[in-house]
C-alpha cells in the first residue's frame, strides 16, 4: 500500500512540483492550497505524511501545525515545514511546534524525496520498536506517559505536549539515570539529517519543565554534557 502524503501550499507551482515528483516515487498525494482546507481535509482522513508551507495567506502554517497537533488522528504524523525565510529563531520556533523536518525554498526534488524516505523509514522503525520492547504505558515518578496516544499525565492532571517535546520526555523517563548529550538527543529524537542546532534541545526541555511542576527536578542538566531524567527517591 502506498504511503500517503498531504502538501499543503498557496504556490500551484510548487504543488504541481511535489505532486509530479512524489507521485513519481509511488506516494499518494492530496494538496490543499490554504490553512483551511488542509484541516478540513485533515480532519475526515489520515496521512503517513504532511509537507506544509510556512508563509501562506490567512492561516500560517504554524498555526496549521498548532492545529494538526491537537487533533488525534496527527498527534504523531510526521510534518515537513517548507519556507523560505531563514534564520535560526524561525527553525527553533518551527521544531518546538512538533515539525519534524524543516527544508528551505527553491526546494531541490532530490533533496525534498531524501527526506521524505527518510522520514517515513523511520518512523517504520519506531512502531516496530515500540511494538517490540517499549511498554505503551510508563508509570514513573508521578508521571504517566501513554505512548499509543500520546498523553502525559502529571500527578493527576493531564497535560498536552507537542510530538517533539512529548518524545523527549518519554525517551528520557525510559532511560532513567543515563546521561544523554545533546547531539544524542537531536540524533535520536530528530533525526541524524535533519539540520537543527543544540539550543533546540535546550528549549523544549525548559518547556518541558514548566508542564512538569513539582516534577520538572527529576530532568537534570549535566553541566557540559547534556541531560538525564534522574529518579528522586526522598524530597526534602
Amino acid at each position: 500500500m502506498a504511503f500517503s502524503v498531504l502538501v499543503i501550499d498557496d504556490e500551484e507551482d510548487i504543488i504541481r512540483l511535489l505532486r509530479y515528483n512524489l507521485e513519481k516515487e509511488g506516494y499518494s498525494v492530496d494538496t490543499a492550497p490554504n490553512g483551511i482546507d488542509a484541516l478540513k481535509k485533515a480532519g475526515t482522513n489520515s496521512y503517513d505524511l504532511i509537507i506544509l508551507d510556512i508563509m501562506m495567506p490567512g492561516m500560517d502554517g504554524y498555526d496549521v501545525c498548532k492545529k494538526l497537533r491537537t487533533h488525534p488522528t496527527h498527534l504523531q504524523t510526521p510534518i515537513i515545514f517548507l519556507t523560505a525565510r531563514v534564520g535560526e529563531l524561525d527553525e527553533i520556533l518551527g521544531l518546538e511546534l512538533g515539525a519534524d523536518d524543516y527544508i528551505q525554498k527553491p526546494i531541490s526534488p532530490r533533496v525534498l524525496l531524501a527526506r521524505v524516505k527518510r522520514i517515513l523509514r523511520r518512523k517504520d522503525e519506531l512502531v516496530k520498536t515500540e511494538t517490540v520492547v517499549a511498554p505503551e504505558i510508563l508509570r514513573i515518578n508521578g508521571l504517566v506517559i501513554n505512548r499509543q496516544n500520546y498523553t502525559v499525565n502529571v500527578e493527576g492532571i493531564e497535560k498536552f505536549f507537542p510530538k517533539k517535546e512529548f518524545e523527549l520526555l518519554a525517551f528520557l523517563a525510559a532511560n532513567p539515570g543515563r546521561v544523554f548529550s545533546r547531539d544524542e538527543l537531536l540524533s535520536r529524537i530528530w533525526g541524524e539529517s535533519v539540520q537543527v542546532v543544540e539550543r533546540t534541545v535546550d528549549v523544549h526541555v525548559s518547556k518541558i519543565r514548566d508542564k512538569l511542576g513539582t516534577l520538572s527536578d527529576h530532568i537534570e542538566t549535566v553541566k557540559g554534557v547534556g541531560y538525564r531524567y534522574q529518579i528522586i527517591t526522598s524530597r526534602t
